[in-house]
């Protein structure tokens, strides 16, 4: 028994000495600056819900002049977040071996906003006027607004990613999100009419987490739990405590105020940006083959994206088939 003690002593000594668990390290590149629509990666970094999940994150923002997705195809980062399934779709049709594993926005946030003075009620009410939009939506749902709506290409003006020459011409209508324009307008001191892509049937997922699958193969267990522990981020974020997320994401962008960051919470709730659709039954960051076909079928007969069966391609969605957090 003596003895059988003090193997027990020397082993409890052994087990203090060790260091704790390694974290394993895993980077994330985000598409914007650090701000309330991607606050669930923040979250889950300063509510050490990552170090909970056995991982060390890096959280890369994006922005106007970073393309986080060529860092992740040339191996540089581990997962990246883009905006639309569009771009999980071209990256099959070109045996890009990159592949979408979660989706955070089960309504996309895009949207067209104009001066409610100019009385526009409707998406058919801008055929044929002029609409600001980037050079990277020419090849998205603008595609899709012109099958649908019958928009033209001598439409399209230059979208300088601010709002000067939206507040100083009465009849301008620009792209946006539902979460930033139409508050920034109103700051402005001006009104306007919001016109959501979602609400008119652009049925495209947002916030798409791809990795490369190289890394699937190798390491499914680490994205396995970095997607579990993002969805917990979203999760507690939007409906829990936000306050160490929001204290993050404010020390990493100044230009961030209380009221904004409020305002982009409250829409993404209200609107349902992040916890209906396939998360409202699986939880935060679920996908379905099912929609992921819809959204390939409406792309492909607008023609946003060839038609063929490479999108089965485009998509794994074994990482979301259950373990992900539900809104309350």
């Amino acid at each position: 028994m003596d003895r059988l003690r003090r193997l027990m002593i020397a082993a409890t000594f052994i087990c203090a000495a060790l260091p704790a668990a390694a974290q394993e390290a895993f980077s994330v590149g985000t598409n914007w600056l650090p701000d309330a629509e991607r606050g669930g990666f923040y979250h889950a970094q300063a509510a050490g819900i990552y170090r909970k999940y056995g991982l060390d994150v890096t959280v890369q923002a994006g922005g106007p002049q970073l393309n986080n997705p060529q860092l992740l195809a040339a191996g540089r980062m581990d997962a990246v977040m883009v905006t639309s399934a569009v771009e999980a779709f071209n990256y099959a049709k070109n045996d890009v071996p990159i592949v979408a594993v979660a989706a955070i926005y089960q309504r996309n946030p895009q949207i067209l906003i104009s001066h409610k003075a100019y009385g526009l009620r409707s998406f058919e009410d801008m055929k044929g006027k002029p609409i600001m939009i980037s050079s990277l939506a020419r090849n998205g749902y603008w595609l899709w607004l012109k099958a649908k709506y019958g928009f033209s290409d001598d439409q399209i003006r230059p979208y300088t990613f601010n709002l000067v020459n939206f507040l100083n011409n009465p009849q301008a209508i620009q792209q946006g999100f539902a979460t930033y324009e139409p508050y920034a307008v109103g700051k402005q001191g001006a009104e306007a009419d919001v016109f959501l892509l979602a609400d008119a049937g652009y049925n495209d997922y947002g916030g798409i987490l791809l990795v490369r699958r190289e890394t699937l193969e190798k390491r499914r267990d680490t994205v396995q739990r970095f997607v579990r522990a993002l969805s917990e981020g979203w999760r507690d974020f939007l409906f829990g405590d936000s306050a160490p997320g929001l204290a993050l994401i404010k020390s990493q962008n100044a230009q961030l105020t209380d009221d904004l960051i409020a305002n982009s919470m409250k829409v993404m709730v209200e609107r349902g940006l992040i916890h209906s659709g396939d998360a409202a039954k699986d939880g935060i960051g679920a996908m379905s083959q099912a929609r992921w076909q819809a959204i390939f079928d409406e792309m492909s007969t607008a023609g946003v994206v060839e038609k063929g069966e490479y999108w089965r391609k485009a998509f794994d969605l074994s990482l979301v088939q259950s373990g992900l957090a539900k809104a309350p």
